[in-house]
């Protein structure tokens, strides 16, 4: 296992900075997921962890020895492609002892090492067969054993899935969750695809404009998004943010917006000023009309199967509405939604950042 280290990792290309100061601490045994819409940097920065780019600035360091420009093959970590870069001249036996070979191990320590990898990975039937004989999921598998047969320190996986089907994509990235329990080993994994960060990885880094919004669990980074951007980027549907106005009417908070008026359930005395208001779809349910909640209109209702999903127009806001099928709503109908305070999550405007409340503190006068 390995520790890996990023500090004030930075790659420029020309006047555009792909990747932004980026620190970042990957313990022992941890499945990191890099997380982030197409063109974040994400990919940028796991090359420059692999030595396959040089950074701009900033440090690699591999159980704190700094390895920023020591060579790949010198690195102790094993990188999975995502186009699997398999030799289709070579047996599957072959192609997964090829890095054995090139270290010059004997015949007898690679046969045994590539029976051993392709028995964890239910590959042993297959060792004869080439490239072109094998389902896309097998020629994954067949990536990965190339990796594990070397017994690296950590593993460097760049979408690894992306070329596969919804059904083996599922199946497979059961057998990588698998793998990581097994192994015990440190996984960095590279993803645009939220259902993979949030069924496999111990931890989420989640990056924009090659900067980094949130590192966290997936509960952390799903339950107390850190901006707007973490809040409307992960969920499906993503979070519903609504303009509005925090209040202190009588010493109780509310946030106010046109067809909103939802409590805080906070006692606190503050300035009117005007927030982002966020809500999961999941989090709201209809109630019957009354003084507070949010007022709106259904525009459309989609059938997930066993959910549906409802859009609604309140005010000039769009948001969804998410539950069991059936949720009894259709097309036209006036509808009247309710929120717990503990799942209401506001947002600065300008700066996006999470905004969290924070009481003042009790003073008392010496006697």
């Amino acid at each position: 296992m390995s520790r890996i280290q990023l500090e004030g990792l930075t790659r420029r290309f020309g006047s555009v900075t792909a990747v932004n100061d980026v620190w970042l601490d990957a313990a022992d045994g941890e499945f990191v997921v890099l997380l982030g819409p197409s063109g974040c940097g994400k990919s940028t920065l796991l090359r420059m962890i692999a030595g396959l780019l040089p950074p701009t600035g900033g440090r690699v360091l591999l159980d704190d020895r700094d390895i920023t420009h020591t060579p790949p093959q010198r690195r102790d970590l094993a990188m999975v492609f995502q186009s699997y870069a398999l030799y289709p001249h070579l047996s599957v036996a072959r192609n997964i002892g090829f890095p054995l070979r090139a270290q010059g191990r004997s015949k007898a320590q690679i046969r045994a090492k590539v029976n051993e990898v392709a028995t964890v990975l239910d590959l042993d039937g297959l060792l004869d067969r080439r490239p072109r004989e094998l389902s896309g999921g097998q020629r994954q598998r067949v990536a990965l054993g190339r990796a594990l047969v070397r017994d690296p320190g950590a593993f460097l996986m760049d979408e690894p899935l992306s070329n596969l089907d919804s059904k083996l994509r599922s199946t497979t990235r059961a057998e990588i969750s698998a793998l990581h329990r097994r192994l015990g080993a440190t996984f960095v994994y590279v993803t645009h695809d939220q259902v993979e960060a949030m069924t496999m990885a111990t931890q989420i880094v989640l990056l924009n404009d090659g900067g980094v919004e949130q590192v966290g669990t997936p509960e952390q980074v799903y339950d107390e998004p850190a901006s707007a951007f973490v809040a409307g980027f992960l969920g499906s549907p993503a979070m519903n943010l609504l303009d509005a106005t925090v209040h202190a009417v009588d010493g109780v908070l509310s946030v106010r917006g046109a067809g909103i008026d939802l409590p805080l359930g906070i006692d606190a005395g503050i300035p009117e000023r005007p927030v982002t208001l966020g809500v999961r779809p999941e989090h709201l349910t209809v109630r019957a009309p009354g003084d507070t909640g949010i007022r709106g209109v259904v525009r459309a209702v989609e059938n997930l199967g066993s959910e549906e999903v409802a859009h609604l127009l309140a005010g000039e806001s769009r948001l969804c509405l998410r539950g069991p099928r059936p949720l009894g709503l259709r097309v036209g109908d006036p509808v009247h939604l309710t929120a717990e305070p503990r799942h209401l999550h506001l947002f600065d405007p300008a700066s996006g950042r999470r905004l969290t409340w924070r009481a003042a503190p009790v003073t008392t006068t010496p006697v």
